[in-house]
C-alpha cells in the first residue's frame, strides 16, 4: 500500500518527490485501472442481455377485454341489433361452428330478484352456481349483477303482497309496472337479505371477477322517477359493501352522489350506456350521454382516478352494429373508452360489423393492461446458495393496471429439474407507463450443475401456473416465456 503525497506538500518542506517514489505510484495506479477495467469486461462477460421482440396479437387476459353477455365463449352471438336481459338459468348449447365474436376471459351475466328468490327466503343460488361453473368451463370468470325489476320484468309477486309501499298507482302512466318505494324499510330488509345471502356464498370466490352495486330503478342502474333521497340510497348502497368485501364491486353512473359515494368506499365504476351519440333529447332519464352528461360527471363526481386502484367497465347503448346504423362516430367512442381506462366492455354478445372490426382489434390492444418485457439482463453463470442479480424493464402499453395479484416469477428448468423463485415486485403497482426492477434473486441451494433455461411468467397464485399473456415473442405451451439460459455451478 502506497501513500499519496501532493507535490504542494513536498515542495513547502524543501524536498523534491524522488523518481523512484513517481514511478512506483504511476505503476500502482495502472495496475489499479488495470484491475478494475479486468473486473468490468469480466462482468459484461458474465451477463446475458435479452431484448424480447414485441407482437402485436390481440391478447386475452384476466380481467379486462370485451366480455360476452348473458352467455360464454364459444356460444352463438347475438343478432346484430337485438339482446336478452334475460340471464340463463340453463346450460346453453355450443355453437356448430367458432362464432364471429372475440375470446374473452370475462362472461357477463345478470339475473331478475323474481328469477332468483321466487318465494321469500327460498333462493336458486343454483343458477349462479351453474353461471359459475360455465364460466370456468369456458375459460373465464363471471362478472354479475342482481336486478330488482325493470319495464318488462317484475318484482316477485311475493314482494308486492308483502305490505311493501308502492311508488306509483296502477292508473297512473307507467302504473302497469308495480314500482316500488326505495325509502320503505320493507325493501331494505327483503333487497337487504338477498343480497346478503349473495355475499356469504360468493364473496371471494375466484371465477367471481366482479359485482355490480344495484339496488334502486329499472335493472338496478341506479335512477328512478322514484328517487329516494341519498340517505336511502346509501343505505341500498351499503348493503353491498357490507357483503362483498373481498370481490371487486362496481358502482353503476347515473346519479352523481351515489357514484362518489359507493367510489369513495373503494368500488369501481361501470356505465350503461357507452356509445349514445346524440346531441340532444327531450327525456330527462335518458339524455344525451357521451357528447353531455358522461364527461362532465366523471369530474364532477371526482371519480377521474380511480381507475388507478378499481376497474372501470362500460356496457354499449343498444349494440355495435346500432351505432353503425345511426352514424355514430366510432373512433370518437373507442377513444373516450381509453381516456377512461376502460378494463372491460359489453357489447351484448352481438357481432361487430365487418369494416369496424380492425378498429375494434387496436382497441382490444390498448384496454386494459398489456405488459412488454423490453429488456432483461442476468448472469451467464451462477452459484447455487448465492443471490443472482438481475435486471427487468417492463412496459405496460395498455390503460390500466392489472387489478388483482399475481405473482412475477423467474424459472430456472433443465431437464432434469426446475426452480420458481419469485420476482419482489406488485404488478398491480405498474400504470400505463414503463417499470423496472433491478434487484437480486436467491439462486437454490439444491439446484444440481447443469445448463438451465430462464423463463419467465406471471403466475395465478392459486394454481401456481403462468396467468398472464405478454405481448411478446417466446411463449411456451405450458404459458412460461423461454428468455434465453445459464449454467448453474458450484464453486
Amino acid at each position: 500500500m502506497f501513500r499519496s503525497v501532493r507535490r504542494t506538500e513536498l515542495h513547502e518542506a524543501g524536498t523534491a518527490p524522488p523518481k523512484s517514489m513517481s514511478l512506483v505510484h504511476k505503476c500502482s495506479i495502472a495496475a489499479l485501472l488495470m484491475l478494475l477495467a479486468g473486473n468490468r469486461l469480466s462482468a459484461q462477460l458474465n451477463v446475458v442481455v435479452v431484448r424480447p421482440k414485441e407482437i402485436h396479437d390481440v391478447l386475452v387476459n384476466p380481467g379486462m377485454g370485451i366480455t360476452t353477455f348473458q352467455r360464454f365463449n364459444g356460444q352463438a352471438p347475438n343478432p346484430p341489433l337485438k339482446w336478452s336481459e334475460i340471464g340463463p338459468v340453463t346450460k346453453l348449447p355450443q355453437a356448430s361452428s367458432r362464432p364471429d365474436f372475440p375470446d374473452t376471459s370475462i362472461s357477463y351475466c345478470r339475473w331478475y330478484w323474481n328469477v332468483l328468490e321466487p318465494e321469500p327466503g327460498k333462493f336458486h343460488w343454483e343458477i349462479v352456481d351453474l353461471a359459475l361453473e360455465e364460466a370456468r368451463a369456458h375459460g373465464q370468470t363471471l362478472a354479475i349483477r342482481l336486478m330488482p325489476y325493470s319495464n318488462h320484468d317484475p318484482l316477485p309477486d311475493w314482494y308486492q303482497k308483502s305490505g311493501a309501499r308502492r311508488a306509483n298507482k296502477p292508473t297512473d302512466k307507467d302504473g302497469e309496472i308495480w314500482q316500488p318505494d326505495f325509502s320503505d324499510p320493507v325493501y331494505l330488509k327483503y333487497w337487504g337479505e338477498l343480497v346478503a345471502e349473495a355475499g356469504k356464498r360468493y364473496d371471494g370466490n375466484p371465477y367471481l371477477d366482479s359485482v355490480d352495486i344495484s339496488s334502486v330503478g329499472y335493472w338496478g342502474e341506479g335512477w328512478s322517477p322514484y328517487m329516494p333521497a341519498f340517505s336511502y340510497q346509501k343505505e341500498l348502497i351499503d348493503i353491498w359493501l357490507e357483503a362483498f368485501r373481498r370481490t371487486p364491486l362496481l358502482m353503476n353512473f347515473d346519479e352523481q352522489q351515489a357514484l362518489t359515494y359507493g367510489t369513495q368506499q373503494g368500488a369501481g365504476w361501470r356505465l350503461d350506456c357507452l356509445g349514445d351519440m346524440r346531441t340532444s333529447s327531450t327525456s330527462v332519464y335518458f339524455p344525451a350521454e357521451m357528447l353531455e352528461i358522461y364527461p362532465q360527471q366523471v369530474v364532477r363526481a371526482g371519480i377521474q382516478d380511480v381507475w388507478q386502484r378499481k376497474p372501470v367497465s362500460l356496457e354499449v347503448c343498444y349494440t355495435v352494429a346500432g351505432w353503425k346504423e345511426k352514424g355514430y362516430d366510432l373512433d370518437y367512442i373507442l377513444e373516450q373508452a381509453l381516456r377512461w381506462h376502460v378494463s372491460s366492455v359489453n357489447i351484448k354478445s352481438a357481432p361487430i360489423p365487418p369494416e369496424w372490426k380492425s378498429q375494434f382489434e387496436d382497441f382490444q390492444k390498448k384496454l386494459g393492461y398489456r405488459f412488454i418485457l423490453r429488456r432483461l439482463e442476468y448472469p451467464k453463470v451462477v452459484t447455487p446458495g448465492t443471490m443472482m442479480p438481475v435486471h427487468m424493464w417492463w412496459l405496460n402499453a395498455g390503460v390500466s393496471p392489472v387489478y388483482k395479484y399475481f405473482s412475477l416469477a423467474v424459472e430456472l428448468r433443465s431437464s432434469q429439474s426446475a426452480a420458481i423463485i419469485r420476482v419482489p415486485v406488485d404488478v398491480r403497482s405498474w400504470l400505463p407507463g414503463d417499470a423496472v426492477f433491478d434487484g437480486t434473486l436467491y439462486v437454490p441451494e439444491n439446484l444440481a450443475d447443469d445448463s438451465y433455461d430462464f423463463r419467465v411468467a406471471m403466475l395465478d397464485p392459486r394454481t401456481g401456473k403462468p396467468a398472464i399473456q405478454f405481448a411478446i415473442e417466446g411463449r411456451r405451451e405450458d404459458g412460461w416465456y423461454g428468455l434465453g439460459s445459464l449454467t448453474v455451478k458450484k464453486q
